[in-house]
This record gives structure tokens, sequence and C-alpha cells, in this order.
């Protein structure tokens, strides 16, 4: 039997520390993960994002069709054989059973990566290059009614983040998160 493609889904606020925990993870983890992320694409040149500053285009407008790009590219890559150390955050509440759906065919770990307000806050700011306000907005949102696998707090030591989830998602048993999302959602749209 072929062995499933493995999905290490980290989910969590603007600015919680996403991006330097898939890091460190990656750079620990076996069998090799590509680490993917919107900010990849967004830091690549691949969106005009000067034209979008200068208001050539609208955000609001290209937004939808964007994730829609960027959910079936995941499943692309994955589908290809390759595991995916995936950065996201599910800014809307529908895209939960909508990936859990797409991403049946993987073995899929979710990780809640929580973050307190006043660092939120504090790490937006340092970074400068989120919109004011984006950090509380998640925090007050994002994990509301969220199950995961794994929920670990950003105020640790990454290091110690990283060890944790290797170790849990070494260690784990049993079917995932996504797994019972996605039997939810497909019962749900049987009825």
């Amino acid at each position: 039997m072929t062995e499933r493609t493995k999905i290490i889904f980290i989910h969590g606020a603007s600015s919680s520390g996403k991006s330097t925990l898939a890091r460190a993870v990656q750079a620990e983890i076996d069998p090799l993960f590509w680490h993917v992320s919107i900010d990849h694409i967004r830091d690549s040149g691949m969106l005009p994002m000067e034209r979008f500053r200068r208001g050539d285009f609208r955000w609001k407008d290209q937004r939808a069709a964007f994730f829609e790009g960027f959910h079936r590219s995941l499943v692309a890559y994955a589908s290809s054989g390759n595991n995916l150390l995936l950065e996201h955050i599910l800014e809307e509440p529908e895209w939960v059973s909508d990936l859990a759906l797409r991403f049946q065919p993987f073995d899929v770990f979710f990780v809640g990566l929580h973050c307190g307000l006043d660092e939120l806050v504090r790490r937006e700011a340092a970074r400068g290059d989120r919109k004011p306000g984006s950090a509380a907005d998640d925090f007050h949102r994002i994990h509301k009614g969220q199950r995961y696998d794994l929920q670990l707090d950003a105020g640790q030591p990454v290091s110690n983040n990283a060890t944790h989830l290797i170790s849990a998602w070494t260690s784990r048993r049993g079917p995932s998160v996504f797994e019972r999302l996605a039997l939810e959602a497909s019962e749900t749209a049987a009825r």
C-alpha cells in the first residue's frame, strides 16, 4: 500500500510565529516537507503588490479567486506526492470544511498556534508589513470553535514547540481532526 502524502497544517493569527515554527520544524523533521504559505506567494513577486497598494486593482475583487487557486494548488502539490508543511490563516469559516474535503486523500495533522493579544499586537507593529489590526482581528476570530490535533503556545521557545510538534506528529494515533471534519462535511452534504 502506498503511504499517504502528509500535510502538517499550522493555523494561527497573523504575526503568531507560524513561519518561524514551520522553518524550525522543516529543519528537523523526516521525511522531506515543503514549507508553503501565502507569504511565499506575496513576497516572491507573484502578486503585483505595488499595483494593489497604488489602487490599480482592489484586493477585495481578487481575493476569492486568489484563495481558491491557493487551495487548489495545495491539493496539486500533495497529489503529486509532496509532503506539505502548510501555514495558513483560516479567515473564512467555510474554508475549514472545504479544505477537509479537499485534503481527504492526505494524512493531515492540524496544529493550532496560539499567541496572546498583547504579543500579537507588538509583533505586528515590529514587522511593519501587516495591516494594523489584522493580528487582533485574527485573535478574536480564527480559533473560535476550532478543533486541533495539537495546540501550541507561541510564548514558548520555538525550538521547544518544534520538538513538541514533531514528537506529537510522530506518535499520533487514530483519525485526525481533518479526517473527522471531512466525514462530518460529507454527511452534511449528503443530507
